[in-house]
This record gives C-alpha cells, sequence and structure tokens, in this order.
C-alpha cells in the first residue's frame, strides 16, 4: 500500500494540472456563482409543496407566487450560467494575453448569455387575446439548457481572444472617453460570437428540426443512462473521493461535467412527485449527501467512532475537535488531522465507503420505494436531515440514514483500528522514552505523521512553485492594525473556520483585523480589497494561478499546509501571530 501512495504522490503534479484546466475550472465557478439562484428558489418552492404533504393547505395565490419566483430564478439558471461561465473563463485568459490586451468580462457574460438564447431558446408566433405576439419556449432556459451555456461561453471567450489578440477591433482616437472607445472594440467580438452561435442553430434546426439543447441532451443521453447505473453511480464517487486522497478537491474535478443532469434529474424528479409519482433519479443534485455522507470519503460516523472506540489521544483529539464541523459536511479538519489523506491506512475506507453509499441509495429508490431526491438544499445542510428534506419528508428516509450510518462504521472501523493500534503503540514508546529520561511526568505528546509511518498529505508536502512559510528569526513583528484577509477555500466551508478565528484573535489581541470568507472563483471581483489572501489546503494548487493575481495587484498571498491550516483554525492569537510573522518577511 505505501508503494501505492508513493505513486499516486508522484502523480499529482498531473492531478492538479487536470484541476486546474481553465475550462473545467470556468465551468465550476461558474455554476458556483448560480448557486444562490438555485438555493433561493428552492426555499420558495419548498413554501410551495411541501406543506401539502404533512396535509396542510396554503392559499393557492401564495403557492402561485412562490412558483413563479421559482420559474423567474430557476427557469433562467442556463442563461445566467452562461453568464457566469464567460465571465469567470475571460479572467482565466487574461492571465495568458499580450501585455496590454485584456478581454472585457462584462462584454464576454452579456455576449455568452446572448449566444446561449440562440442555441438553446425557440422563438414562435402565437395568438393572446386576438393579437399576435411573438413567444419564447422557456423550455431550455433553464437546467436543460446548462450544456449549452457552457458551449456558449467557450465560443464568447474564444472569439474574443481571438480578436482582441491580433487587434480585430474598431479603434477610435485616443481623444475619445475610455469607457466609450472600449465599447466600440468589443463590437467585433460580440457579433462574431453571437454569429457564429446563431449559424450553428440555424444549421442543426435545418438538419435536425430542433434547438442544439435539445441535439447535446439526446447525444449525451446514453452516457447520463450508464452514469445512473450501479457501475456509473460508483465511478463517479470512487474518482470523487481518490482526488481528494491525493489532496486535490475532488469534486471540483468530477462534478463539473455531471452537475447539469444532475439539476436536470432532480428538476424531473420534483415534477414527477407533484404528479403523484415515484421519482426514481437516482443521479440528482443532492446525492452528494449520501455520497459525501460528512464530506468526501463518507465521513460522517468517523469522529464518533475515533471518540467512542479508538484509544490513540491523537485520534480521540482529532474526533472531538472535528465531530461539528464534519456534522456540517466541513471534514478538512478530520482529513488533514487525522489525516486521512494519503494515508495508506484510510484509502480502502475512503473512496469505499461513498461508493457502497450511493449503492445504497441507488437499491432503496428502485427496491425498497424510497423517493429520488427531488428538493435542493444546501450542500452544509447535516447530511441526515438534508436526506430527510430532499426525499420530501419520507419516513423510509430515515430508515436508510440509519442504513448509511451502519454501513460506514462497518467499513471504516477495522482501518481505524488498525491505524489507532499503530499510534497507540507509538505513543507507548514516547511514554518509556521519557520516562527513560527522567521526564516520566511530561506529557504525553501526539506523535507527528513522520513517526507514524504514514506519508505526508500532498496538501502538507511543499510544491516547488510554493514557497514554504517560514518562522522569522527572534521576536519579529509588523503591525498587522488595519489589515484586511480573505480566505478561500472551495466552498466557503473551511475558509470560514479560519476567517472565524482571525477574528476571535483580532478581538483577543486588540488587533484592528477585517477577515472575510469566500470560496475560489468567486473572489475575483473583490480579491483588490484585501492586502491579505489564505488559500485553504484543498484550493492550494491554484497557488500559481492566484499568484500572477496578487502580484499584480500588490497583495500578499499565503498557502498555508494542511495541518498547519487546521491549527490555526483552532488558536485564535496563534492566527494573528501567523499573520503578524508573514507580513514581516
Amino acid at each position: 500500500m505505501d508503494a501505492i501512495i508513493k505513486l499516486l504522490e508522484k502523480q499529482q503534479p498531473l492531478f492538479e494540472k487536470i484541476g486546474r484546466n481553465p475550462y473545467l475550472q470556468a465551468i465550476k465557478d461558474g455554476f458556483l456563482g448560480c448557486m444562490p439562484i438555485v438555493l433561493t428558489s428552492s426555499i420558495f418552492l419548498l413554501i410551495a409543496t411541501l406543506p401539502s404533504v404533512v396535509g396542510i393547505a396554503l392559499p393557492q395565490p401564495l403557492i402561485d407566487w412562490c412558483n413563479k419566483l421559482y420559474n423567474f430564478t430557476m427557469g433562467v439558471m442556463g442563461i445566467m450560467c452562461a453568464g457566469t461561465t464567460a465571465k469567470n473563463l475571460t479572467a482565466s485568459m487574461n492571465r495568458k494575453m499580450p501585455d496590454g490586451k485584456v478581454l472585457n468580462d462584462g462584454s464576454t457574460m452579456i455576449a455568452a448569455q446572448c449566444s446561449m438564447l440562440l442555441l438553446a431558446v425557440t422563438q414562435f408566433p402565437a395568438m393572446l387575446d386576438g393579437s399576435e405576439v411573438s413567444v419564447f419556449d422557456c423550455t431550455s432556459m433553464g437546467t436543460r439548457g446548462l450544456y449549452s451555456a457552457f458551449i456558449a461561453a467557450f465560443i464568447t471567450v474564444g472569439v474574443y481572444k481571438f480578436c482582441v489578440s491580433r487587434d480585430l477591433t474598431i479603434k477610435l482616437p485616443k481623444e475619445v472617453p475610455g469607457a466609450i472607445a472600449q465599447n466600440f472594440r468589443d463590437i467585433i467580438p460580440f457579433a462574431g460570437s453571437v454569429v457564429i452561435c446563431a449559424l450553428i442553430d440555424v444549421a442543426i434546426r435545418a438538419i435536425a428540426g430542433v434547438p442544439f439543447s435539445e441535439i447535446l441532451i439526446k447525444l449525451l443521453s446514453p452516457l447520463f443512462a450508464a452514469a445512473e447505473t450501479y457501475p456509473g453511480l460508483i465511478i463517479i464517487q470512487f474518482f470523487t473521493a481518490f482526488f481528494w486522497f491525493i489532496g486535490i478537491h475532488g469534486p471540483s474535478i468530477v462534478q463539473p461535467g455531471i452537475d447539469p443532469i444532475r439539476l436536470a434529474n432532480q428538476a424531473e424528479n420534483l415534477q414527477v412527485l407533484m404528479a403523484g409519482g415515484h421519482p426514481a433519479h437516482s443521479l440528482c443534485f443532492n446525492l452528494s449527501l449520501v455520497g459525501e455522507f460528512g464530506g468526501t470519503g463518507a465521513t460522517f460516523i468517523v469522529p464518533l467512532l475515533l471518540i467512542l472506540f479508538m484509544k490513540s489521544k491523537q485520534l480521540k483529539a482529532v474526533g472531538k475537535a472535528s465531530i461539528v464541523p464534519v456534522a456540517f459536511a466541513v471534514n478538512e479538519p478530520l482529513l488533514f488531522g487525522a489525516p486521512m489523506i494519503l494515508n495508506p491506512y484510510m484509502f480502502i475506507p475512503f473512496t469505499l465507503a461513498g461508493c457502497f453509499n450511493v449503492c445504497l441509495a441507488k437499491f432503496f429508490i428502485d427496491v425498497v420505494g424510497m423517493n429520488g431526491f427531488s428538493f435542493v438544499v444546501p450542500w452544509a445542510t447535516p447530511a441526515p436531515i438534508g436526506i430527510f428534506i430532499s426525499t420530501g419528508f419520507q419516513l423510509i428516509s430515515l430508515l436508510f440514514v440509519a442504513a448509511l450510518l451502519i454501513v460506514d462504521a462497518v467499513i471504516y472501523m477495522p482501518f481505524l483500528k488498525a491505524y489507532d493500534k499503530m499510534l497507540s503503540d507509538q505513543e507507548a514508546e514516547r511514554a518509556d522514552e521519557l520516562e527513560a529520561e527522567g521526564d516520566g511526568s511530561a506529557a504525553i505528546s501526539a506523535p507527528v505523521v513522520a513517526e507514524a509511518s504514514v506519508s505526508t498529505p500532498a496538501t502538507d508536502a511543499e510544491p516547488v512553485s510554493v514557497p514554504a512559510v517560514t518562522e522569522p528569526a527572534g521576536d519579529a513583528k509588523k503591525s498587522v492594525d488595519g489589515l484586511k484577509v480573505l480566505v478561500l477555500c472551495a466552498g466557503a466551508g473551511t475558509s470560514a473556520m479560519l476567517a472565524n478565528a482571525i477574528k476571535e484573535g483580532a478581538a483577543a489581541t486588540g488587533e484592528n483585523i477585517a477577515s472575510a470568507a469566500g470560496a475560489y472563483g468567486q473572489h475575483t471581483a473583490i480579491m483588490n480589497q484585501y492586502d491579505v489572501i489564505v488559500l485553504a489546503p484543498q484550493v492550494r494548487s491554484y497557488y500559481e494561478d492566484m499568484k500572477a493575481d496578487t502580484d499584480r495587484l500588490g497583495i500578499k498571498l499565503l498557502a498555508p499546509r494542511g495541518q498547519e491550516y487546521i491549527k490555526l483554525t483552532r488558536d485564535p492569537e496563534g492566527a494573528i501571530k501567523w499573520l503578524r510573522q508573514n507580513m514581516a518577511e
């Protein structure tokens, strides 16, 4: 197993390169930018539909109002996602543009939205109150048109990059104000992108008689069907955990390509549920509540197992520190504290527990009769509660949750016990050494990972491109009064832990420090408001891209290692000291 782990470590640069692919990253960040649409629309949908489940009849005007809010938010998500994807891809491409040449992200965003409409939406005449009006078929404006949205964004940014890099723009005299001149410079690339998409639309409709978005769905439907089989679900879940195990945020790599179908399936489940049928799709957006039950690796039960059944002081401490965050799907304190990442003892349970979970979910949906997930809940909702809500408060879902807890406990327990024995032996040896030195009263500290013969996590290793964080000699200090700190992680969960620790530390030490948490990919519009940006371990692979932006803006960039990061989240005053030391460099 150690040989396998070492082999995976050698391949980490390749996996990181895949994770930094600008198109994959743009899809992920563009989709993340639209999450407020998904979550807000779901709230109103829950208000409109769930009371009837428990026999409460709401006034019809209130139901109609909630449905209208849902339709005018979730119903246009495809259009919005085209814009956010284009905006994020533009930011990525601007890092590679020649000096003095910049793509206008506002213009690419609008052009992508127009292009998406051309690819996905049908316009036709209709009679209304005796008059002929022009009508849009809204079917593909929402989740059904997400793949068209991504393609429209790629075409748009590609055309803008081609035109701007070759000066194929309308140039005005230098006396013309910059804002006006920029509008004219964008005319050619804007027109080029929408014309290309319009021609694609004409060709597809002439050949197939349907919009481009429908062709994509038909072509990809065999792949979607395969993804919803037991082997398909296992492959998706295995690689989500596998990438995380080697220190790369797995959901960021695996999920962008399947998010459109997951959302579409969940919307279809909802329609079936409201019609009184049995929602049968298992590959849904909130299947992550099952596959990542307590976070990637299905770690919901692990902290409790550490507290109740392990003898190692290290593991018991990790369990106590991580039990609350893991309940809300923030399992980095466990992943880096145990550690689980690149730990040979944990490879099998970490990668397979989620696979068993999704197979169990499909069995419950297909055979036992549990509803497929129909309502979207925030990713940080405690998994048992989220599963109960997503299935429409079905009582059988509680039995399903109990089964998940048992299955995951059975999978993890033997590997945790083996790891616990090794750590306990290390701690006992440490105690014997202290007694031999005549210091039997000394506190027994938990052995470091290297002493435990566990491979150092990839996120604790120092990539060549990321300088080590060193402490200055002596008691070097630099005033951090007035400092503004932005902490970034994959979903603003782990980053909130450190941001809150910095706030608490600032209050305790009397420093005037403002700190905020955010998700990587949604930071570009606000990063210039901060003096320091801290990358959490799961987004540390984006260090080089971020460094190009922070150097340009004169911002200090810090990227602490995994265990160091978790330690800072638990030590507010230590977090302030850490900031002071690094600002002194």
